[in-house]
């Protein structure tokens, strides 16, 4: 069964718009969020002095979908809900091991 991993970046709001709106669609088989070990990771000192809330949070979500057809339209969906509301969205393999 194929999966689909995104990380959007902005608000909580924001993610769950894109949840709700992946939930909407037919025949989805299963939609989790999952945790983002990175996300309070800096990576460099110029932000040290930086508040935590001053920044956006980045959420990740893993979708588990039928087929190829059903996961294109899952990732129109995304692509297009996130823009509306300015959110950058990133779509990850799943397969992928990250450094």
């Amino acid at each position: 069964m194929p999966r689909i991993q995104l990380r959007i970046t902005g608000d909580r709001d924001v993610f769950e718009d894109v949840l709700n709106a992946i939930h909407g669609i037919d025949r989805i088989e299963r939609v989790e969020e999952i945790d983002d070990f990175m996300n309070d990771f800096r990576d460099d000192s110029s932000s040290q002095n930086l508040s935590d809330d001053m920044s956006s949070k980045t959420y990740t979500l893993e979708v588990e979908v039928p087929n190829e057809k059903i996961g294109e339209r899952v990732r129109e969906i995304a692509e297009e809900t996130a823009g509306t509301r300015e959110a950058a969205i990133e779509f990850v393999d799943p397969d992928e091991n990250e450094i």
